[in-house]
């Protein structure tokens, strides 16, 4: 049997691209989240998401902000109140994110 080659994908590459800013384990449920909810706080979000440690929810929400998918907003009461929603950027992928819904529905008991 001849071996399958692989062209690796070139710099830059679309789909590489996209990973890259929405890949992780919960970066996806992150927005998947906001797009169900339109506006949450990180406790809310956090509740949401089992098995997400604190930490970890701050940097990928961290990340997501530094890439323009999510806006936060933070209010000035004590304590502090603090919201994420998703930005103009970030309800571009709500495609991406249904299709990815339907497949794990589709999928789920595989």
């Amino acid at each position: 049997m001849a071996k399958r080659r692989f062209t690796p994908c070139i710099e830059g590459c679309p789909v590489e691209v996209t990973l890259n800013v929405i890949g992780g384990k919960w970066k996806g449920v992150v927005l998947y989240h906001l797009f169900k909810q339109n506006v949450l706080r990180f406790g809310e979000l956090r509740k949401r998401m089992t098995g997400v440690t604190q930490g970890m929810l701050t940097t990928q929400l961290r990340e997501l902000e530094r890439d323009g998918l999510v806006c936060r907003t933070v209010f000035p009461e004590v304590p502090p109140k603090v919201e994420y929603s998703l930005s103009f950027k970030g309800e571009t992928l709500r495609e991406i994110i249904r299709s990815l819904e339907r497949w794990g529905v589709e999928h789920r008991g595989d």
